[in-house]
């Protein structure tokens, strides 16, 4: 019998990739709804959604998400609106007894001064960077629902925490995009019209990884493939413990390797065609110095990343001029 599969937020980067991987699958039956359809924040809506479709899985990739202007400006949107679609989301899985759910969180739950690279554990041992705090906590309360199901009545509820992800489908808004798809945008546009500069935020020290969303896609259908007993392993469960302040039941998914700001500027305007010179806005916030996450519980679980920087910004900027992405919002 076809497993049945929810993705929601399949319109999203993440959930549009997972969807496109699940396809090549056989046995699975894939549900969605656009937001028309279901409106995750309306509670009463999710709950008659999942009775009434039954999925076998969930994997839960809605959120409402943006880059650093944006989370700095919208804290009380970030929060209240991430904490809504998750819990409505995860509670009606419970009630409806959905037994797979797998949850999308973020790198940005680590504290700002973790070490590096970030084990799972450093998870609450810190203070978090000040410009995405909102939406770290948003994601560390569904890491922390998620535990909780699985301690009280044995759900199987995992999480993911992924490193900055990128590649088609991501939001290239002006004003509301991450750092890839800004520079893609910003260098593109500036490309085009020959300007002599472009000027960025921050002093491009910071180092970032990035991943692929193919291949956040396909370590999120294998975290869930996983089987019980090696995923308990392979997150290095301390739900016993009581000296743990939160119950280690996520994974870190990254590349592996991080770059820093001012080469991935550079590494984009060489791709785009942009000889302009850049400069760097030191008045504005660099946000953490770096970010890097350990792989290691999860590469020891049998997932890799196959795809480098070098070509998946290629095949990036390849999606958006196919899209005509630089004529949206203009």
């Amino acid at each position: 019998m076809a497993r049945r599969i929810w993705v929601a937020g399949h319109r999203g980067m993440v959930g549009s990739a997972i969807v496109r991987q699940l396809s090549l699958e056989s046995a699975v039956d894939i549900v969605t709804a656009s937001r028309a359809e279901l409106n995750l924040l309306d509670k009463e809506g999710v709950d008659r959604f999942i009775r009434e479709r039954r999925p076998d899985e969930i994997y839960l990739a809605a959120a409402r998400v943006g880059g650093i202007v944006a989370n700095n400006n919208e804290p009380v949107d970030f929060l209240l609106e991430n904490l809504a679609i998750q819990n409505n989301v995860i509670d009606a899985a419970h009630r409806h007894d959905v037994q797979h759910l797998l949850f999308l969180g973020s790198s940005c739950i680590y504290p700002k001064f973790a070490a590096q690279p970030i084990v799972e554990e450093a998870l609450l041992t810190g203070t978090l960077e000040p410009t995405n705090s909102a939406y770290a906590v948003a994601k560390i309360a569904g890491i922390e629902l998620c535990s909780a199901l699985r301690r009280q009545y044995d759900r199987d509820y995992r999480a993911v925490m992924p490193t900055n992800l990128y590649g088609p489908g991501d939001n290239f808004h002006p004003e509301r995009s991450h750092v890839i798809p800004a520079l893609l945008r910003r260098f593109s546009e500036c490309s085009k019209v020959g300007a002599p500069e472009v000027t960025l935020w921050g002093s491009g020290k910071p180092r970032r990884e990035f991943l692929h969303v193919d291949d956040m896609a396909t370590a999120c259908i294998h975290v869930m493939s996983l089987a019980r007993e090696e995923y308990e392993v392979a997150v290095r469960s301390v739900r016993d413990s009581p000296e743990s302040s939160v119950v280690t039941t996520h994974l870190n998914v990254g590349y592996g390797k991080d770059i820093s700001i001012a080469e991935l500027a550079s590494l984009i305007a060489n791709l785009t065609g942009f000889s302009g010179e850049l400069r760097f806005d030191t008045s504005k916030p660099d946000g953490t110095m770096r970010k890097l996450l350990d792989t290691s519980a999860l590469n020891a679980s049998g997932w890799t990343p196959t795809i480098s920087l070098s070509e998946g910004l290629k095949t990036t900027l390849e999606w958006c001029d196919s899209q005509d992405i630089w004529n949206q919002w203009s």
